[in-house]
């Protein structure tokens, strides 16, 4: 993996609602990788989950071939829903979950992938364009719940349809773009897209800033503001 082809950076913050960090971020330059896990707060040990999937996610190796990466790293994900299903049962609570979103380089494509909504981002010559889609029924308020009761016929507004942990088998989404020279990617939890609206989002993306500066601008952002949720934010930028 060529270190020319692209620049990142990440960061993640408790915020100033939350007592701790129910996020995780992973950020590997040197095969192409980069993760944000958004523990579910409305359940227990979200910080678990998430720090779980980036645990798995930072041992993999990359194979030459990239259909054997998304393999993997399907698999790894796949592994930890299947443990935290068993953990959660040995523990007789209803959930121990997370959200995923991951961004995997090659050279001629970028990759993304994602369960619930923990959201990826691409900035290119005509803006930003939200490339993921939140696994969400209804419109999301500030506390993560997933799914529905036995009873219900179906998932109350605003709860997440999936996640790691919730059940299984666990389906992944993917989606393919082109790598093209000068594109942005941006990874976050919603603890930057609930204060920051995708409006904003473009137009600090189109200040041209590198990656360092781009998230900490987000970061000023995000934590001058409410910050109700634990902030994570990951900036991709491919090189010229």
């Amino acid at each position: 993996m060529s270190a020319a082809a692209f620049r990142s950076s990440g960061r993640t913050e408790t915020g100033k609602v939350r007592r701790h960090n129910e996020d995780a971020i992973l950020v590997r330059d040197e095969v192409g990788l980069w993760v944000v896990a958004d523990g579910l707060g409305g359940h227990t040990a979200g910080d678990y989950a998430s720090g779980l999937i980036v645990q798995r996610l930072a041992q993999i190796q990359r194979p030459p071939a990239l259909c054997d990466f998304i393999d993997a790293i399907d698999d790894a994900l796949e592994a930890v829903n299947d443990e935290l299903l068993c953990f959660a049962a040995e523990r007789s609570v209803d959930l121990i979950g997370s959200t995923v979103v991951v961004l995997v380089h090659d050279r001629d494509y970028m990759l993304c992938g994602w369960v619930g909504d923990s959201r990826g981002y691409w900035f290119g010559d005509r803006g930003l364009r939200q490339i993921t889609r939140d696994h969400v029924h209804g419109v999301k308020d500030d506390v993560t719940q997933f799914g529905n009761a036995p009873a219900q016929p179906a998932p109350p507004p605003g709860a997440l349809t999936r996640a790691v942990g919730a059940q299984t088998p666990l389906f992944v989404d993917w989606v393919v773009t082109a790598a093209q020279p000068g594109a942005k990617f941006v990874l976050c939890s919603d603890g930057i897209n609930k204060e920051i609206g995708d409006d904003e989002l473009d137009l600090e993306c189109a200040r041209g800033r590198d990656p360092e500066t781009l998230v900490a601008r987000l970061f000023e952002l995000a934590l001058g503001r409410a910050a109700r949720d634990n902030v994570s934010a990951i900036a991709v930028h491919l090189q010229e």
